[in-house]
């Protein structure tokens, strides 16, 4: 099958934006292992920071991480003493996560570092650019959502 004017033209797109991801994920995450986490555990922490606390199934949806790899997060920090697990008694089948006083501790001091560490990395940005590099990956993200498959 011959090849089709501009078929694969998005591909250094795809190229730059995994690249940008991935020195994103290195930038943070020198930042983040100097508090003790991990990407993962350092996301809960930043969800559940400043609320009360929430279902599993809302810090699924509210975090980066999948459902799979959630519960072995949750486990890691349970044991760490930074989040309580609890049974509501109106939903038995339901789990009720929040920090600890020691989790809200590694929120107040790790969040902001992390924060203002990997938002040095655009202060070169004027708020213009700042604003339409967002609308890029927005419309970007959009694109791509466009072509996901309805969940069953």
């Amino acid at each position: 099958m011959p090849d089709q004017p501009g078929k694969h033209r998005s591909i250094p797109l795809v190229r730059e934006l995994v690249r940008t991801y991935q020195a994103f994920e290195q930038l943070s995450s020198q930042r983040i292992k100097q508090h003790g986490l991990t990407h993962p555990q350092f996301d809960v922490i930043a969800t559940l920071g400043n609320t009360p606390g929430m279902s599993c199934r809302e810090l699924s949806e509210r975090t980066l991480i999948t459902k799979g790899t959630l519960t072995g997060v949750l486990d890691r920090l349970l044991d760490k003493g930074l989040i309580s697990r609890t049974v509501p008694e109106h939903d038995r089948r339901s789990l009720f996560v929040a920090l600890t006083p020691a989790g809200e501790a590694v929120f107040d001091s790790a969040f902001p570092d992390v924060v203002s560490h990997c938002g040095e990395a655009f202060d070169h940005l004027d708020d213009a650019s700042l604003n339409q590099h967002i609308a890029m990956l927005a419309a970007l993200r959009a694109a791509i959502g466009q072509k996901l498959e309805p969940a069953e």
